[in-house]
Protein backbone atom coordinates (compact mmCIF):
# COMPACT_ATOMS: atom_id res chain seq x y z
CA UNK A 1 0.00 0.00 0.00
CA UNK A 2 3.30 2.54 0.71
CA UNK A 3 4.10 2.06 -2.96
CA UNK A 4 0.32 3.03 -4.32
CA UNK A 5 0.52 5.89 -2.03
CA UNK A 6 4.22 6.75 -2.93
CA UNK A 7 3.04 6.53 -6.73
CA UNK A 8 -0.29 8.79 -6.02
CA UNK A 9 1.52 11.50 -4.07
CA UNK A 10 4.22 11.52 -7.28
CA UNK A 11 1.14 11.74 -9.43
CA UNK A 12 -0.59 14.48 -7.18
CA UNK A 13 2.65 16.44 -6.90
CA UNK A 14 3.39 16.51 -10.70
CA UNK A 15 -0.43 17.34 -11.55
CA UNK A 16 -0.34 20.27 -9.07
CA UNK A 17 2.95 21.51 -10.66
CA UNK A 18 1.92 21.31 -14.01
CA UNK A 19 -1.39 23.52 -13.15
CA UNK A 20 0.64 25.93 -11.25
CA UNK A 21 3.20 26.16 -14.08
CA UNK A 22 0.04 27.05 -16.59
CA UNK A 23 -1.02 29.58 -13.92
CA UNK A 24 1.96 31.04 -14.04
CA UNK A 25 1.86 31.09 -17.70
CA UNK A 26 -1.61 32.76 -17.68
CA UNK A 27 0.25 35.63 -16.60
CA UNK A 28 -3.52 36.61 -14.64
CA UNK A 29 -1.63 36.49 -10.89
CA UNK A 30 -1.01 39.15 -8.94
CA UNK A 31 3.20 39.28 -8.29
CA UNK A 32 2.08 37.99 -4.38
CA UNK A 33 0.29 35.67 -5.74
CA UNK A 34 2.82 34.43 -8.53
CA UNK A 35 5.85 34.57 -5.73
CA UNK A 36 3.39 31.94 -4.00
CA UNK A 37 2.44 29.85 -6.27
CA UNK A 38 6.48 29.72 -7.43
CA UNK A 39 7.60 28.67 -3.97
CA UNK A 40 4.87 26.04 -3.81
CA UNK A 41 5.92 25.00 -7.26
CA UNK A 42 9.67 24.92 -5.80
CA UNK A 43 8.31 22.74 -2.63
CA UNK A 44 6.50 20.24 -5.57
CA UNK A 45 9.37 19.98 -7.83
CA UNK A 46 11.94 19.27 -4.65
CA UNK A 47 9.47 16.65 -4.32
CA UNK A 48 8.77 15.03 -7.58
CA UNK A 49 12.92 14.81 -7.46
CA UNK A 50 12.93 13.12 -4.41
CA UNK A 51 10.45 10.16 -5.75
CA UNK A 52 12.44 9.53 -9.06
CA UNK A 53 15.73 9.68 -6.98
CA UNK A 54 14.05 6.61 -4.64
CA UNK A 55 12.99 5.05 -8.09
CA UNK A 56 16.58 5.61 -9.73
CA UNK A 57 17.76 4.05 -6.42
CA UNK A 58 15.57 1.03 -6.41
CA UNK A 59 16.03 0.19 -10.37
CA UNK A 60 19.92 0.46 -9.70
CA UNK A 61 19.89 -2.09 -6.75
CA UNK A 62 17.79 -4.07 -9.00
CA UNK A 63 20.56 -3.82 -12.23
CA UNK A 64 23.43 -4.80 -9.72
CA UNK A 65 21.92 -7.74 -8.98
CA UNK A 66 21.49 -8.65 -12.67
CA UNK A 67 17.97 -8.02 -12.38
CA UNK A 68 17.03 -10.81 -10.10
CA UNK A 69 14.82 -9.96 -7.25
CA UNK A 70 15.83 -10.72 -3.94
CA UNK A 71 14.48 -9.34 -0.60
CA UNK A 72 17.02 -6.40 0.12
CA UNK A 73 17.16 -3.68 2.82
CA UNK A 74 15.83 -0.10 1.29
CA UNK A 75 15.53 3.44 3.52
CA UNK A 76 13.20 5.17 1.76
CA UNK A 77 14.07 8.30 3.94
CA UNK A 78 16.37 10.52 2.25
CA UNK A 79 19.00 12.60 4.17
CA UNK A 80 17.99 16.30 3.03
Amino acid sequence: MARKKASLDFEQSLADLQTLVERLENGELSLEDSLTAFEQGIRLTRDCQGALAQAEQKVQILLERDGELAPEPFDAEQPE
